[in-house]
This record gives structure tokens, sequence and C-alpha cells, in this order.
């Protein structure tokens, strides 16, 4: 039996830019928090993901990861498989982005936390809404949003 060639990080980013029709200008892992209501109704909180800042819009995408274990716990109990779960906000609905970190170095080093994604945005029915989701410390450039185009 052939084995399947393995996608390289170029292949996935050619490829989502080409699935989406957007430009990929940053991303990051990152942990989903909370404000996206879907997300926040059923439960699913706190989902790793990829963090996506494109021409057009801010994306999160989370891909399920499924073990042998979660598996079988499945199989025994009928359950049905994760889903991958994603949003996406338009980059005219955002007002503004914000990367939070500690300032203080004594709270760095014994209660250390990652930094803090704060989108805040108008969703469709002109609501003020605020996704958190915690990212890498080289995730600033998702912040960046040039003021032209937030809000």
């Amino acid at each position: 039996m052939a084995r399947q060639k393995e996608q390289t990080p170029e292949e996935f980013w050619r490829d989502y830019e080409q699935q989406t029709g957007e430009k990929v200008l940053a991303r990051s892992m990152g942990r989903y928090l909370s404000g996206w209501d879907e997300f926040d109704q059923s439960g699913d909180t706190l989902l790793w993901g990829l963090l996506i800042l494109t021409d057009r819009s801010f994306r999160f995408h989370h891909f399920p990861q499924t073990s042998w274990l979660d598996a079988l716990t499945r199989f025994n109990s009928g359950g049905v498989p994760a889903k991958e779960k994603t949003f996406c906000i338009p980059r005219e609905w955002i007002n503004s982005t914000e990367l939070r970190r500690e300032k203080k170095l004594w709270r760095r080093l014994f209660a250390p936390h990652p930094p803090l994604l704060i989108i805040r945005y108008r969703n469709g029915e002109g609501q003020e809404r605020e996704i958190l989701a915690e990212t890498g410390t080289t995730a600033q450039a998702l912040a960046d949003l040039p003021d032209s185009e937030a809000g």
C-alpha cells in the first residue's frame, strides 16, 4: 500500500488561499476562548486552531484531532466524529484589534500567561462583539490591522 505524500506548509497555505479566495497576511496557532455565539452556545470553547488574518477577513479554523483513545471511546458510546469548526469575520466589520501581553516581569516569570488577542467587531445585525483568543508571542501581525482597514 502506497503512503500518501504529506502536504508541506507551503502547499497547505497555497491551497487555503485557493479555497477561500483570500490572501493570507498573518497566521498563528491559538486557542479560542469566547465571543462567537455558535461556539459559545454549543459549549465549544477552549478550541485550539489557526488564527488567520487575510486581505478580506479574520478567520479561526479548528482541525479536530482524534487519537485512538478518542476513536475507541466514540465507537463504544456511539458518538459522532468531531468536525472542523470555523468562523469568519469580514474585515469591514472589525473595529479594532489588540494583542495584550503581560507587562510585569515578575508575573511573566511566576504566572506566565500567553498573549490575549482581542478582536472587537460589529456583527451582521450591527451589535458590538468581542472575540478573545490566546496566541503566541509572535502573533503581533494578527493585531496589526491598518487603521484605514479597521472600522
